[in-house]
């Protein structure tokens, strides 16, 4: 674990950390360069015992001992704090900073393997509510996550952040769009239950108590909900009975309460 000491936020060797807002990491380092940001050594530990390899570790003097554990061969950068500030744009409070090599994706049959409640993400495009509702997944008891093309990465800065680097704990890949997804989950002995509001949909609470043995639990974007292929995908139509006048609850809350009911 080289430890190379750096004064100069232009030094080339930082460019994988220069202007680290969540715009700049979705145009050009996620996905396109196959890196993601892990902030906090708690985080790039969780990603450490996932398997995730570091490409490098950016770290201010005072966090390296929290850090010489977790870089297994990839150098460490110290930086000070206005060398941090100055390089990623934002005040690094949670000490350092790893660029982390993605791993590739599994196959959704790999992921949902054996799995009995499997959350489904579909288009939701808020990094906190994906990385909540991940956050909600691994404490809940899904075993696995499974996302649409358009949802958000998990993988991105403000996702690992929110979810407490529990997007390393849940197995999770990518679907295909509706046409070629709902085989692929009934193949794997999955009933689909979506989440949504409907005049025909059944409360969650009685379907927890006749839940069939192996569940995917299907939610929509923030907006307007599941699209009509994922209802039309779906063989039960389940809603969260509410009350006070609100029909419907934040999408990362909607998912901790059902995985509640279903767990």
């Amino acid at each position: 674990m080289p430890v190379i000491r750096i004064d100069d936020p232009d030094d080339p060797r930082l460019s994988d950390y220069r202007d680290l807002t969540d715009v700049a990491l979705r145009r050009v380092l996620e996905p396109a360069g196959g890196l993601y940001i892990a902030e906090s050594a708690k985080v790039i530990g969780r990603a450490r015992a996932a398997g995730h390899r570091p490409r490098s570790v950016l770290v201010q003097e005072k966090w390296l001992d929290d850090v010489t554990d977790l870089a297994g061969d990839a150098p460490v950068y110290v930086v000070s704090d206005a060398v941090a500030e100055a390089l990623t744009g934002y005040a690094v409070h949670r000490g350092a900073l790893a660029a982390m090599h993605r791993p590739a994706a599994a196959s959704v049959a790999e992921v949902v393997d054996g799995a009995r409640l499997v959350l489904v993400l579909e288009d939701i495009v808020d990094h906190t509510n994906v990385g909540a509702a991940f956050r909600a997944a691994a404490g809940l008891g899904a075993d696995a996550v499974l996302i649409s093309d358009r949802c958000a990465d998990p993988l991105y800065r403000r996702s690992v952040r929110v979810s407490m680097g529990t997007v390393f704990q849940v197995p999770w890949t990518r679907l295909p769009a509706w046409p070629e997804a709902a085989p692929l989950l009934r193949e794997a002995g999955l009933h689909l239950a979506a989440l949504a509001l409907s005049d025909d949909a059944v409360a969650l609470d009685d379907f927890a108590a006749a839940r069939p043995d192996r569940v995917a639990l299907l939610m929509g974007t923030e907006g307007d909900g599941l699209s009509r292929r994922a209802l039309a995908a779906a063989d039960t139509i389940v809603t969260i009975p509410m009350a006070g006048g609100v029909d419907s609850l934040n999408v990362a809350a909607a998912a901790a309460v059902a995985l509640w009911a279903l767990r």
